[in-house]
């Protein structure tokens, strides 16, 4: 049995829009595989093309041409969805509704028994950390409460894999990570997480995978491990009471100047750049403060591939 729960190849999504139904790709060739029991980070600037890709996984529009499966089964697939939870990007709550209502009816639609759902409503309340605004109405929650409901309406089937657009959003960074923590134990417990954000540390402690998007097209695909570029690493060095001489000497050998308060960083791209400048700055009698060694982080990544030029 394979354990490839989602797979899309070459998928595209042409919209027609506007008066003269101007043609606009909102995804062009989008190709990947998310395996059980991963989490999967899904990147991109916004209208690189996530939330329409999302929305063709979850059956909510169709393809222009590709092909994608879900569970094996080709999308759109109620069988497939029986065992996917989703929170979409701006989850609609019915506003007259509380969130005790509107998750035990989330419950009662995905087929639980009526006193099931009521005991998963309680848990996944609970779980989301909204349990104490239970029975407020809708209308008077926070965008960061709507979301935990949201989160909570995903999980109450108890599903194998859970879609995720955005979750974090309008969440404070203590929401932000009771969500990863929340996140982690979805997937100790052996479901597969695949999520947007554009929140890249959180996908840098979460993520097994991630695939980055531009402009409708995969810039970068695979393992974040192997992605990132562990070789090519920076220093900063902070020093203090740098001359104009010593700032020239860094602009001419290519180095990058961050001016602070009574400070000065230098980035140094790659070690052997580093003992040319130590020696300038004991010759110069600058005060070293500190250096500081950085590989490549998940921002430098994204930056590389998803500002860089898409392929026409």
């Amino acid at each position: 049995m394979s354990d490839v729960v989602i797979q899309v190849e070459r998928l595209r999504k042409v919209f027609r829009q506007g008066f003269w139904m101007r043609r606009v790709e909102a995804v062009k060739d989008v190709s990947f595989e998310v395996r059980a029991g991963h989490i999967y980070g899904f990147l991109g600037p916004n209208g690189a093309g996530k939330t329409t890709t999302i929305k063709i996984l979850t059956g909510l529009i169709a393809p222009t041409s590709g092909r994608a499966t879900v569970f094996g089964q080709s999308v759109p697939s109620a069988k497939a969805m029986q065992r996917v939870g989703f929170l979409p990007e701006n989850p609609y709550i019915y506003p007259y509704l509380t969130p005790r209502e509107f998750v035990e009816m989330c419950a009662r639609l995905s087929g639980l028994g009526r006193s099931a759902a009521r005991r998963r409503t309680e848990a996944v309340l609970e779980q989301a950390s909204v349990l104490y605004a239970a029975d407020r109405p809708v209308r008077r929650l926070s965008k960061g409460m709507l979301q935990r409901t949201g989160i909570a309406a995903a999980l109450v089937a108890d599903p194998e894999l859970l879609i995720l657009d955005e979750p974090m959003s309008g969440l404070d960074p203590v929401g932000r990570k009771e969500v990863r923590d929340l996140i982690l134990k979805e997937r100790d417990s052996g479901k597969t997480i695949f999520f947007s954000t554009h929140i890249l540390s959180d996908v840098e402690m979460l993520c097994d995978h991630v695939t980055i998007l531009r402009k409708g097209n995969v810039m970068v695909s695979g393992e974040i491990g192997e992605l990132l570029r562990r070789d090519a690493q920076r220093s900063d060095v902070v020093l203090k009471g740098a001359s104009e001489d010593f700032e020239r000497f860094c602009e001419a050998t290519g180095h990058r100047l961050r001016h602070g308060k009574n400070l000065l960083t230098v980035e140094v791209l790659g070690a052997e750049s580093l003992a040319p400048l130590l020696r300038r700055i004991v010759d110069d009698g600058v005060t070293l403060v500190e250096v500081v060694r950085r590989s490549e982080t998940l921002e430098d990544l994204f930056v590389r591939e998803a500002i860089a030029e898409s392929p026409q």
